[in-house]
């Protein structure tokens, strides 16, 4: 068992200050923290995704990214509670920014690795960046026609303590507005949703991606460059949603 649960000890802390929290129990190295809003499974090492069915809202975090990430996790966290600094895209400004931006950017509020793509947007608000999405260069689908072009959204969030309402929405339509895209594809974690909210603005389920091994050592998660034999346990996520909007 890991040795290290100050981030579940701290999770458990930060819901009950909220009065979200309702009961907590470990079982099997799986620690089942119940809020109002939704159920978390915290994974110890070596321990293997529930599936249950019978609740509607499932959050599944693995102990290295609580401990690791936990800022960013709790952040995330209450943007789902719907707590936050709400403002909305209209009062935002949108630009195309630059790499180092964007990276910077995606370090500090995403959880995943950032991604650098081809093209990048943000949504400023009085002069503050405030969102970010990444884009990749398009893919000619030559099995549809020679013209016919694919884009990926590969990365998206706001900052830490906004809810930026309608602010996908607004990054996507000027994507769309200087790329005029045939469509765009992107994937949803299913760790964190068993269903996207991108599909309020026009993406498409298209099927279920399986899940991913990712391996780690000494609390950190190894990269695919790093050696895949010396590592201390793998993770098995839950996959990903594929989705995507047909333009």
């Amino acid at each position: 068992m890991v040795k290290d649960l100050s981030g579940l000890e701290k999770l458990i802390e930060d819901l009950k200050k909220e009065g979200v929290f309702d009961r907590y129990f470990l079982e099997n190295n799986i620690a089942h923290i119940h809020t109002k809003q939704f159920l978390l499974l915290i994974y110890l090492p070596n321990t293997e995704r529930l599936d249950i069915k019978d609740i509607q809202k499932i959050i599944h975090i693995d102990i290295d990214i609580l401990n690791s990430s936990y800022v960013k996790v709790w952040k995330r966290l209450t943007g789902l509670m719907g707590k936050g600094r709400r403002i909305y895209a209209r009062e935002t400004v949108v630009a195309r920014i630059d790499k180092k931006e964007a990276l910077e950017f995606l370090q500090e509020y995403h959880l995943n690795v950032p991604l650098a793509g081809k093209y990048r947007y943000g949504l400023y608000y009085k002069g503050e960046l405030v969102s970010v999405a990444v884009f990749s260069g398009g893919r000619i689908m030559r099995e549809i026609s020679e013209d016919y072009r694919s884009f990926e959204l590969l990365r998206f969030c706001h900052k830490s303590d906004y809810l930026v309402i309608g602010g996908i929405s607004k990054l996507i339509k000027s994507f769309i507005k200087d790329f005029k895209p045939n469509d765009i594809m992107t994937y949803a974690d299913r760790d964190w949703s068993q269903e996207s909210s991108l599909e309020s603005i026009g993406f498409k389920e298209e099927g279920i991606v399986s899940s991913q091994n990712i391996m780690v050592s000494e609390g950190k998660r190894l990269t695919h460059s790093d050696s895949s034999n010396n590592y201390d346990y793998i993770i098995k996520n839950s996959g990903s949603i594929k989705l995507k909007l047909y333009l």
